[in-house]
């Protein structure tokens, strides 16, 4: 069995993943930024070339850079928030190279989805954002897809999926701005700044979707999280239905 735990920012997925990972002591809890064999957050892509040039421009980072990459045909997957730099400008440049926000044309970004979903014949895995997250958010924000065509994205994934064993746990948040508000407190730097809160409002209002519809304010990033949430909760029941178990967030018990 594989465990996919999902849910908006501040529902407790971490949380879960250990819970999960602490009950299923056979099991590998792959977090956001691991390296994971069905989804890319955090990570870059690259093509033999671009691996090369990286390599030599940030030669100093070399060996670190060399321990969080994995071959995948004619690509090279780096775990790139993983590697250890006080130079901001490798992780602006790495990040370039996900596929995630628009980065990639949708028929390249859906190629490159379902054929890992369709490879990947794992077992015993608990994967923390690694089916709806990042995918919704891409194609919402960044490809302004309506509700429709991204369920008809995940109609493929679900036939990507075919013969593999796997529950999903989606984590509801009764409340997001009390979730949301409460990891703001949470994830704050030394001099208290909120460092966290500030990169997700500036990826919400930088989006096309935003900027499109001039969303600049912290009530326009609750309504479209309920709107994500609305889309994902219907996401699972109608496609994925017989493999969902819906947990309301911090308050269920396993």
């Amino acid at each position: 069995m594989n465990y996919f735990v999902e849910g908006l920012q501040g529902s407790g997925k971490s949380t879960l993943v250990r819970k999960l990972n602490k009950k299923h002591h056979g099991c590998t809890a792959v977090m956001e930024g691991d390296y994971s064999p069905v989804e890319l957050a955090w990570c870059a892509r690259l093509s033999a070339a671009q691996y090369s040039e990286v390599l030599e421009q940030w030669n100093a980072l070399q060996d670190q850079i060399r321990r969080k990459s994995h071959k995948e045909g004619n690509y090279w997957i780096v775990c790139y928030t993983q590697v250890k730099s006080e130079n901001r400008s490798f992780y602006q440049q790495l990040e370039n190279h996900e596929i995630y926000n628009g980065r990639t044309s949708f028929e390249e970004y859906k190629h490159i989805v379902l054929t890992r979903y369709q490879n990947w014949h794992g077992d015993d895995n608990i994967f923390e954002c690694s089916l709806l997250q990042n995918g919704v958010e891409d194609m919402i924000l960044f490809r302004d897809m309506s509700d429709e065509d991204i369920i008809s994205f995940y109609k493929e994934v679900r036939s990507a999926l075919e013969g593999k064993e796997y529950e999903i746990y989606y984590i509801e948040s009764a409340d997001i701005e009390k979730n949301l508000n409460e990891v703001r407190r949470q994830r704050i730097d030394k001099e208290g700044n909120e460092i966290w809160f500030s990169m997700l409002m500036e990826y919400f209002i930088n989006s096309p979707y935003a900027r499109k519809r001039s969303l600049t304010k912290y009530e326009d990033l609750l309504i479209h999280l309920q709107h994500r949430q609305t889309l994902e909760l219907r996401i699972c029941q109608e496609i994925f239905g017989e493999k969902l178990v819906i947990l309301e967030s911090k308050a269920y018990e396993l």
